[in-house]
């Protein structure tokens, strides 16, 4: 068994979620922390272990990381991603790979150029109630696709975006509740729409709006909705907010000629199909009466076990010479698909979704 030795860039509150999915697994190890200020370094190390760093450069260049996660905030994660690929040194990002297209392809470029490989964090995937989800859409039972949904209605107070915090911003997060919170929901309905048949997004008209918060702490949105236009004809829907209090569960709603699946985060509540089958009544049993809501109210609110599935699948990816399940081009549609809809509610127009560079 390979032990990777995993260095962490960014030393804020998400860094905390992957030194516990690192200890939790046998073939991971945390070496190493980088890019975080005093008290936090020292509480980070008090708790996780590992050696602490100034910049990522130092950490790079100290030679103890194969594999380095990165934390950072969203409009910071190109420049430790291509330092780290230079080096040969696999990286897994949080979401999004970046918070513009054009910063996100310098990544991809730079895997390119790499024997490293570039992944993507988003842990709504390895959730084992969307997995068995994903399951029924590749097998076919929801026929001829009609419509995949997502809905997030969460809530954030205005200390969340106020004063000396990087949420909110243009420059580093790149938009509000669509590329930071809503990202999960829309990479998952993206995933299982694919998987059911109806393909990549390929257009999407959106309207955005600030319209619950502090205008002095948030220069986006926090709230947006859009239509979204699949390669099949198929048809969706992507609202996203920060401004219902208290929170709600993230949902998700797919249907088609032959079935219809509806999740609420955890709770299965619609598993129906036309070939009824024994195993649909134990899933409807096993996660009908499921409750979670996640980041709804509170972002640290969520359990970081499917952190943990998307790392240990990122891991397998690179001792098999494979891409993992979130590769960097994977990781690419829900920002492509965000940047769509953000640049439609500028211009009022429908615009094309963008493909992942080759």
């Amino acid at each position: 068994m390979t032990k990777h030795r995993i260095g962490i860039v960014g030393v804020g509150a998400i860094a905390g979620m992957h030194a516990l999915a690192i200890r939790d697994l046998e073939n991971a190890e945390l070496v190493a922390f980088s890019n975080g200020t005093e008290p936090r370094m020292s509480d980070f190390q008090k708790e996780h272990g590992g050696q602490a760093f100034d910049t990522f450069q130092e950490m790079l260049d100290s030679g103890l990381c194969d594999v380095v996660t990165i934390c950072t905030p969203s409009g910071a994660h190109l420049e430790p991603s291509v330092a780290a690929l230079e080096r040969g040194v696999h990286v897994l990002c949080e979401k999004p790979l970046e918070i513009n297209l054009e910063r996100a392809g310098k990544m991809i470029a730079a895997e390119s150029a790499s024997s490293a490989t570039l992944g993507g964090i988003f842990p709504q995937r390895f959730s084992p109630v969307v997995q068995a989800v994903h399951a029924a859409a590749a097998g076919g039972r929801l026929g001829t696709l009609a419509a995949a949904n997502a809905y997030v209605p969460w809530w954030r107070p205005d200390s969340y975006y106020g004063p000396n915090r990087w949420q909110g911003t243009k420059q580093l997060d790149g938009g509000g509740a669509l590329i930071n919170q809503s990202i999960h929901a829309i990479d998952t309905v993206l995933w299982l729409a694919a998987a059911a048949g109806a393909g990549a997004p390929v257009e999407a008209f959106g309207y955005s709006g600030m319209l619950c918060h502090d205008p002095q702490h948030i220069e986006t949105e926090d709230c947006a909705a859009a239509a979204v236009r699949f390669e099949s004809g198929a048809m969706g829907v992507v609202f996203g907010t920060t401004a219902m209090w208290p929170g709600g569960a993230m949902r998700f709603h797919l249907g088609g000629r032959d079935g219809t699946i509806e999740l609420h985060e955890k709770e299965l509540v619609t598993f129906a199909f036309r070939d009824e089958r024994a195993e649909d009544k134990q899933l409807l049993e096993r996660y009908g009466k499921a409750v979670g809501a996640g980041g709804a109210a509170d972002p640290m609110a969520i359990d970081y076990s499917n952190h943990t599935r998307n790392l240990a699948d990122f891991l397998a990816a690179i001792d098999e010479g494979r891409p993992s399940s979130v590769s960097a081009a994977e990781a690419w549609k829900a920002l492509a698909l965000i940047r769509a809809v953000y640049e439609s509610a500028q211009s009022g127009q429908p615009v094309k979704v963008k493909p992942a560079p080759v």
